[in-house]
């Protein structure tokens, strides 16, 4: 009778569990070079897409952090809260994460990935980022961005 009932609830996690879920061993045991390339996004991609509507923008620094600076047009979701605030990501929507150099944007991207989320990580981070939205092009992004 224990075997069927840890079947039964092995089952039923098995049908809660999204399809496009995999493990890391499986997603490295696939990584190629269109992997590579299409885990990255730049800024200049970023900011069309944000303009469009179609890229979600997640900070993933610490709180404090993201209260000392931060893009107005992102939102803040710690790096190690994460698993528990999954509910807050569109998921109609292409997934950025981001940080200053990259190294916590590749882990929660990578998180991401795993759990089935279309994602990428800002590749020239928010200091490459803040350094594109300078001059016209800042008065250019919030101009059509502010009319979506």
């Amino acid at each position: 009778m224990k075997k069927i009932v840890l079947l039964l609830v092995y089952s039923c996690m098995s049908l809660l569990a999204d399809p496009k879920a995999q493990s890391f061993d499986t997603y490295l045991n696939s990584f190629s070079y269109q992997e590579r390339k299409d885990m990255k996004i730049n800024s200049v991609e970023l900011t069309v897409m944000l303009e469009e509507g179609k890229v979600q923008l997640i900070d993933i620094r610490f709180k404090e952090e993201y209260q000392a600076w931060h893009m107005p047009f992102s939102i803040n979701i710690p790096l190690n809260e994460l698993p528990k605030r999954l509910g807050e990501l569109d998921q109609s929507k292409l997934i950025v994460t981001a940080c200053p150099h990259k190294d916590r944007a590749i882990m929660a991207r990578t998180f991401l990935k795993l759990k089935g989320y279309d994602a990428r990580y800002l590749s020239d981070g928010l200091i490459g980022l803040s350094e594109f939205l300078r001059g016209d092009n800042a008065k250019e992004f919030i101009k059509e961005y502010r009319s979506k």
